[in-house]
């Protein structure tokens, strides 16, 4: 980010709060739609479908969110990030692997100081987000401690639709001053907020409130990531840029599942945000299934067959 990005951004995050949260427009939802379906039908080959797919693996959180999560599977998730293919391939490493705060420590311990995979830690209570704030605050500052690179917050759902946009943004704000110099990635859990204005509303408050990402769901709730959900957030961070100059991530998680499906989510952002957005610093896939569907699809360009899904390691 350039310094005088920097500096507006500096002064966003130490303004006092809008008084009121108002989405600009009322979302027009046939043409949002209408839109989306059209990134679907577009069709990508040979060399530039193979670039495609690869920007798509250094683009996911692997992740994984279970009660039976264990300190060996964290590890094992940790090395299929580091090299998810046979090195034959050319295949990047993945942007991160996202757990629960409490397995942060133990990616952490298999990935070292210096990886390049970044390690994303869900927390203010995910998925609910129904936690006093001094919870919440308590176990970001515990989880970027212990070595965390990115925090997933989720907003007070309850609080939004409500109303109280105010708490909503207050809540927001503290924890990116929890986090410190780690991104804060801001979940809206669309599928529970309704409507396209709602979303469009959520968005402007995430990053009003010095969210550094916005992104969609915990995967937790159905519907999680869709097209046309992924195109208001996308075009609300077009105008935040306009309007202030400042690059803010997007991150549509759950429901992703092909390779198909991820090249036509790159085709929306290249044509909404542009080139500048097409990189794992300004977008990531929230994935478990999806990184061995792409590849599968890799080993297909470049062998000219397909693998069965049994020679590829699970998620």
């Amino acid at each position: 980010m350039k310094a005088s990005a920097l500096a507006k951004r500096a002064d966003t995050l130490l303004s006092p709060r809008p008084s009121r949260f108002t989405a600009p427009t009322s979302v027009d939802a046939i043409m949002v739609e209408e839109r989306a379906a059209a990134f679907t039908k577009r069709s990508i080959k040979t060399s530039a479908k193979l670039a495609g797919l690869k920007m798509v693996v250094s683009m996911c959180d692997l992740t994984t969110l279970e009660g039976k999560d264990t300190p060996g599977k964290v590890a094992y998730l940790c090395r299929k990030a580091l090299q998810p293919i046979e090195a034959k391939y050319d295949v990047p490493s993945c942007a991160a692997v996202c757990v629960y705060p409490n397995m942060v420590k133990y990616a952490r311990k298999f990935l070292g100081d210096v990886s390049p995979v970044n390690i994303a830690a869900v927390a203010t209570g995910f998925p609910s987000g129904q936690y006093p704030l001094r919870t919440k605050l308590e176990e970001v500052r515990r989880t970027v401690a212990d070595g965390a690179d990115e925090i997933d917050m989720v907003i007070d759902r309850c609080a939004f639709l409500a109303g109280d946009h105010a708490k909503v943004f207050d809540e927001i704000a503290a924890t990116k001053e929890a986090c410190g110099p780690v991104h804060l990635k801001v979940i809206l859990e669309t599928g529970e907020l309704v409507t396209y204005d709602n979303v469009r509303l959520a968005s402007e408050i995430a990053m009003q409130a010095g969210g550094d990402f916005i992104k969609t769901s915990t995967g937790k709730v159905s519907p999680a990531a869709t097209m046309p959900v992924t195109l208001v957030m996308l075009e609300a961070i077009r105008d935040y840029f306009f309007a202030t100059g400042i690059r803010i991530g997007m991150k549509p998680a759950g429901g992703i599942r092909t390779s198909k499906q991820a090249l036509a989510y790159l085709v929306m952002v290249k044509e909404t945000l542009g080139d500048d957005w097409l990189n794992p610093q300004m977008f990531r896939f929230g994935a478990s299934t999806l990184v061995n569907d792409v590849l599968m699809q890799i080993a297909k360009q470049v062998d000219g067959n397909y693998q069965g899904s049994d020679y590829f390691s699970l998620p």
